[in-house]
């Protein structure tokens, strides 16, 4: 099975044969490239053409994260899979106006829904969270159809998420975190720390994913196709933050694995230590990982290929073969 390597140390990353070679003061470790699925850098990390030729060679992405865990970018290897066809069929939705806006549409009902079932989840553990799981429902059945250009479905679904993240104090309420209000630049309380990395790493990991499919990741339809490189991946994985980003932190928070120790701060701004990131990373992999009963395939798969088939299914609607319906979970 593939894995994904998350890089925290500082070294030396190197091919050595046909294998990948981590290098650091205390040790030297070796992955055999077929092995690898894409790869996290977090430390100072050296690398040279060499290295990246090899990866190009077996399609390996490496995203790159700041001293503070900040996305900085991405070494997006040559496509192995682009299609022109796919292309012009992706222009074609984004320039035409009822079709971007039918896909945007989809992509925020399958983040209201997700959100709805996670307030469910705990509500039905004994949370009153009766009031947002109303509110949401609002949000889904009154706010989204009412919504007739991108720009008031961005607004609607800011709204929705404001109003949820409130709910975080109550999901959270035995642990010593509070959350006043979302803020990213920077985050400024540990809860938002965690939820903006959480989110950053939807957000890479739908990138890797869309590398291995024919999607161009740079025409988005919720988020405007501009100078920003990537717009597609943030589409999708606003279907997938609750499920993983969210779902990860409260677990993580509400097993008290993670402390007020595992937080930096810089001035106003608040940022999870490395420590703290290694946590949550293993704790993102294990939920990547684990499986569940696909009703629709009637097999198990793992939520790392449930986000490779939602592209294909964006795929189908793309050239018409089926209307793209966003994965919405049942538990």
């Amino acid at each position: 099975m593939k894995r994904t390597l998350y890089l925290f140390r500082s070294g030396r990353l190197r091919r050595k044969e046909n294998t990948l070679a981590v290098e650091t003061e205390e040790q030297r470790r070796y992955f055999p490239v077929e092995n690898v699925r894409d790869i996290f850098v977090f430390g100072e990390v050296d690398l040279n053409k060499e290295v990246l030729e090899f990866l190009c060679d077996n399609e390996i992405l490496v995203h790159f994260f700041s001293y503070y865990g900040h996305y900085v970018g991405s070494f997006y290897p040559r496509e192995h899979y682009n299609s022109g066809y796919m292309v012009l069929k992706q222009a074609e939705h984004y320039m035409d106006p009822a079709k971007r806006l039918n896909l945007a549409r989809r992509f925020v009902e399958g983040a209201l829904e997700n959100i709805l079932q996670v307030l469910r989840y705990y509500h039905h553990r004994g949370k009153d969270l009766s009031e947002y799981v109303a509110a949401i429902e609002r949000f889904l059945k009154s706010a989204l159809p009412s919504c007739q250009t991108i720009e008031e479905l961005m607004a609607m679904e800011g709204n929705a998420r404001s109003y949820y993240y409130e709910s975080f104090n109550i999901i959270l309420e035995d642990s010593p975190f509070r959350i006043e209000g979302r803020s990213k630049k920077p985050p400024t309380d540990p809860l938002n720390a965690l939820i903006s990395f959480g989110n950053t790493l939807v957000y890479v990991k739908v990138l890797s994913e869309i590398y291995k499919t024919h999607l161009d990741p740079r025409i988005g339809y919720l988020h405007a196709t501009n100078f920003r490189r990537f717009t597609l991946n943030l589409d999708v994985a606003e279907v997938f933050k609750p499920i993983l980003a969210d779902r990860v932190l409260f677990t993580l928070v509400g097993r008290r694995m993670l402390s007020p120790g595992d937080f930096d701060r810089c001035g106003s701004a608040v940022f999870l230590s490395e420590r703290g990131r290694r946590t949550l990373v293993e704790e993102f992999e294990r939920k990547l990982q684990s499986t569940f009963h696909h009703r629709r395939l009637k097999r198990n798969v793992s939520y790392q290929t449930l986000l490779r088939l939602e592209l294909y299914k964006l795929e189908k609607h793309l050239i018409g073969e089926e209307e793209y319906t966003p994965f919405v979970s049942r538990w």
